[in-house]
């Protein structure tokens, strides 16, 4: 494999999604660059403030000729509406000529890949947060069975989470979920989640993705490669991996 270049815009305060890229690849020759985009509390009022860094950050990494361009935040690609997360490519996109894909995309993309109509939704974002993920799900054609968040807004107390956190908050949902749903999300590009994917798809016995389980996914189509990852991240994977 030649050597590849992905390039990811993720927040400031994010600590998780270069520690969780550089630990699946098997392959040496797949390697991240990140920019990165001042958020210090996860709200709406910083989300704002933080987009507003998206063309230069974007142009950073066209320095660098990274192959593909991950926006890699949530609600950061959402909170404007059902289209955000389209709207957030296209900026990326035109001021580099780089491909690009935006997490919010990516996650409805894996959903529908996998057929999954109603979903669970688990996160750690305070309420404000929530109103709006479930918005964009709902408006891009998902039913949204239930939404269950931590209330956090400090991002560094996010990233620091251990990854049991997400797996016992999700397997709390489940069991506390009212109808059937065909797919777990577990959202949030700061909320290690790529160690306990697998184990909570055979507990829960449904497919199970997370942001950025999602925007590696995403990533790896647009790039059009056969990778080698280094454990499991369930069903999503099982197609072209």
């Amino acid at each position: 494999m030649s050597w590849v270049k992905v390039g990811v815009i993720v927040p400031s305060s994010n600590t998780t999604v270069e520690r969780e890229f550089n630990k699946i690849f098997v392959e040496p020759d797949v390697t991240i660059h990140s920019a990165r985009i001042t958020l210090r509390e996860v709200n709406l009022k910083g989300l704002e403030e933080m987009e507003k860094e998206t063309e230069r950050a974007a142009a950073e990494l066209r320095t660098a000729n990274v192959d593909v361009i991950a926006y890699a935040c949530t609600t950061g690609s959402l909170f404007k509406g059902p289209k955000h997360h389209e709207e957030i490519k296209q900026r990326i996109e035109g001021i580099t000529g780089i491909k690009a894909v935006a997490t919010a995309g990516a996650v409805l993309d894996a959903l529908k890949h996998l057929n999954a109509r109603n979903v669970l939704v688990v996160t750690p974002y305070i309420d404000e947060l929530n109103v709006k993920e479930r918005e964009f799900l709902e408006a891009n054609g998902f039913r949204v069975i239930d939404i269950r968040g931590l209330g956090i807004v400090d991002n560094t107390v996010i990233g620091a989470l251990d990854p049991r956190t997400a797996y016992e908050a999700a397997l709390n949902a489940v069991r506390q979920a009212k109808d059937e749903f065909d797919a777990l999300f577990i959202s949030c590009t700061n909320w290690r989640t790529f160690e306990i994917i697998n184990q909570l798809e055979k507990g829960v016995g449904k497919p199970v993705i997370s942001s950025n389980s999602a925007t590696l996914w995403s990533v790896i189509r647009a790039l059009d490669i056969k990778v080698k990852l280094r454990f499991s991240l369930g069903t999503l994977f099982g197609s072209f991996i």
